[in-house]
């Protein structure tokens, strides 16, 4: 939608829409949510317009009815190392250009008038129909969250035939070779890889980070060969609609590294304790296929995954086997089943308890277990 001219709230205020928005728009794909950029106004001028304030870093407002975001037109100054390291300047002289300037790629450098009309300084829309993710300007460099951001619109627009521009990948190298990824927040690093691994063509992301030599800063334990089996092992799961998630995906990346490596991954990444858990679970059941199914391994297996606290992480492990080991899936079941249908209520009306009742639980599932694998 194009800014609305009856709204009273904008009135007299010089309003565009500009970033993924147009970008989108332009590529034919449904917009969801809008970004706008204020040119010649202040901060007390938003808030007289009932405008509300969000952040501290950032000169951007909330449209009090829309909640859409609206920014006052800005530039900034490098002044420290990361994403954070910056300077903010925002004032009524500050032009559009001198905002899209600012931006990271052509294709978010595009803004849309209220009539429709396109302001495109830097060829935006050339780049678009070129299938090219290009660079704004040398600034590019200053900001090293920018590579992950690249690498991750290329996992985005790689099946409409774009590729990273080379002047902008030797950029992205530059960065990496400057030490300034390290710098990063590992919040920033995991949201940005999170989306990454949402897309349609997640693979390109880490592939395109190892091509910039940014892999071995954050993902150390995925350069070199283990990065090529990693992918194939998370596109084991892509055309399953139960495994992809990002947080499925990222399981499956890293699921044949071994336990340090994972655990120092995660560690690095700060990754939820959701995503980190189930990336246990998927390693816990490749381990468990690698070899023939035997009780004591299923028996193992099921007690890692807590199962009879937790069913649920075993079901959904059912659903990761029936994508690797289809053949396997009915004995796992049957097991599964089978230990299900050992009471401790009935343990205890024999007279166990205590520490015997644990041992007797123990030895009725790995029994049944047996039976079911039988």
């Amino acid at each position: 939608m194009s800014v609305q001219r009856d709204d009273p709230r904008l009135a007299g205020l010089e309003v565009y829409r500009v970033g993924g928005a147009v970008r989108d728009k332009l590529l034919g794909w449904p917009v969801y949510d809008n970004d706008w950029v204020v040119v010649g106004a202040t901060p007390d001028a938003m808030l007289k317009r009932g405008f509300k304030p969000v952040g501290r870093d950032f000169p951007v407002f909330l449209h009090p009815d829309s909640a859409e975001e609206y920014a006052l037109a800005r530039t900034e100054r490098k002044a420290g190392h990361g994403y954070a390291g910056f300077q903010v300047i925002a004032s009524p002289d500050v032009t559009l250009e001198d905002d899209l300037l600012r931006r990271d790629l052509t294709i978010n450098a595009i803004a849309e008038a209220p009539d429709g009309m396109l302001i495109d300084p830097f060829n935006g829309q050339q780049d678009i129909e070129a299938r090219r993710l290009r660079h704004v300007s040398p600034a590019f460099s200053e900001d090293p969250l920018r590579v992950l951001r690249t690498a991750r619109f290329l996992a985005r627009y790689q099946p409409l035939g774009f590729a990273i521009a080379s002047e902008t990948l030797a950029l992205m190298n530059d960065v990496s070779r400057s030490g300034e990824l390290a710098y990063l927040a590992a919040e920033r690093v995991w949201l940005e890889t999170q989306k990454a691994l949402g897309e349609a063509a997640p693979a390109s992301y880490f592939t395109t980070l190892e091509q910039c030599e940014a892999l071995s800063t954050w993902w150390p334990e995925l350069a070199g060969d283990a990065l090529k089996q990693a992918l194939v092992d998370m596109a084991l799961g892509m055309d399953s609609a139960s495994l992809a998630s990002a947080d499925w995906r990222y399981a499956l990346l890293v699921s044949r590294l071994t336990e340090t490596e994972r655990e120092a991954l995660a560690q690095r990444l700060r990754l939820p304790n959701a995503v980190a858990q189930l990336a246990r679970h998927v390693a816990l059941t490749r381990e468990l296929l690698a070899d023939a199914l035997n009780p004591s391994a299923v028996a193992r297996w099921l007690e890692r995954l807590d199962a009879w606290r937790k069913p649920a992480q075993v079901d959904a492990q059912l659903t990761l086997v029936a994508v690797l080991a289809p053949e396997q899936v009915a004995a796992l079941k049957g097991a599964w089943q089978a230990t299900q249908q050992v009471s401790p209520q009935t343990l205890m009306a024999e007279g166990y308890q205590g520490a015997a009742l644990g041992a007797a639980l123990k030895e009725r599932r790995q029994q049944a277990i047996v039976e079911a694998l039988a």
